[in-house]
């Protein structure tokens, strides 16, 4: 347990470009004082000891804002960044190396029996607010993002963002767990691929009216041939455009996220 603790200690020194000296990290990182709390609560939990273990969880939880139960699995190295508002339940484990964030909850689906809490690998990043839940496996090497829901199983060397969580693979490259923004955004890429869909056809639409080609409009079951769309190149039809476009550049940019 001493050496799982000297490792705890250290991680800080190499995750937290913040941290400055020993002092300042033993009494002012309440993520490493949850920890320091949980391994005793947690090796009393596993001989047996009844309402000690979670007398010195509560009280870690009053302290730090961090409420471990103790009978989850923690790994070593695992550093809990700030740390307000992380809950994680009785059956998750969390392996070594792992980087927490504030508001993270490791939790279950409904009042299941047995294992019903998420597994995390080895140098697993959980961003500020995710939600990881259920009895799910989550593979080494994986970010997920900020206020991610993640509800399926996770492979190694991949990263999650979304609600519910969207898998993005990277396999092979390892990933620098600081690297938060260069997070994909699969809604941004999704408008994207739809917007240059819309393109496409508006330009075939004016090809089509250039060389003056009928254009089927379908009318109820009617099939009406048109030379053209009345009003297409009006000064207002044209003011809209150039604002929605606009808006849809904005968001892209990522102004509208």
């Amino acid at each position: 347990m001493f050496s799982t603790l000297i490792t705890d200690f250290r991680i800080i020194f190499e995750r937290d470009p913040a941290a400055r000296n020993w002092l300042e990290v033993l009494f002012c990182y309440p993520g490493l004082q949850a920890l320091l709390f949980h391994r005793p609560a947690h090796w009393l939990y596993k001989i047996g000891v009844p309402f000690l273990p979670r007398l010195i969880s509560h009280i870690a939880r009053f302290l730090t804002g961090i409420e471990i139960h103790p009978g989850a699995t923690i790994g070593k190295g695992v550093f809990i960044d700030h740390g307000m508002g992380v809950v994680i339940g009785e059956t998750a484990i969390v392996g070594d190396y792992a980087l927490i964030y504030q508001g993270v909850t490791l939790g279950g689906t409904g009042k299941e029996s047995g294992k019903r809490h998420p597994t995390l690998g080895e140098n697993v990043v959980v961003g500020t607010g995710a939600k990881v839940l259920g009895n799910i496996q989550i593979g080494n090497n994986v970010r997920i993002g900020a206020g991610s829901v993640v509800l399926r199983d996770v492979p190694s060397d991949c990263t999650v963002v979304g609600i519910p969580g969207r898998i993005v693979y990277r396999s092979g490259v390892r990933v620098n767990p600081l690297e938060h923004a260069s997070l994909p955004d699969a809604e941004a890429q999704a408008i994207r691929a739809l917007v240059d869909r819309i393109e496409q056809l508006e330009q075939q639409i004016a090809e089509l009216q250039k060389s003056q080609l009928p254009v089927p409009v379908v009318a109820g079951e009617q099939m009406i041939e048109s030379k053209g769309v009345q009003g297409i190149g009006d000064s207002e039809h044209r003011d809209r455009c150039l604002i929605k476009d606009r808006a849809i550049e904005e968001f892209l940019d990522g102004s509208g996220i």
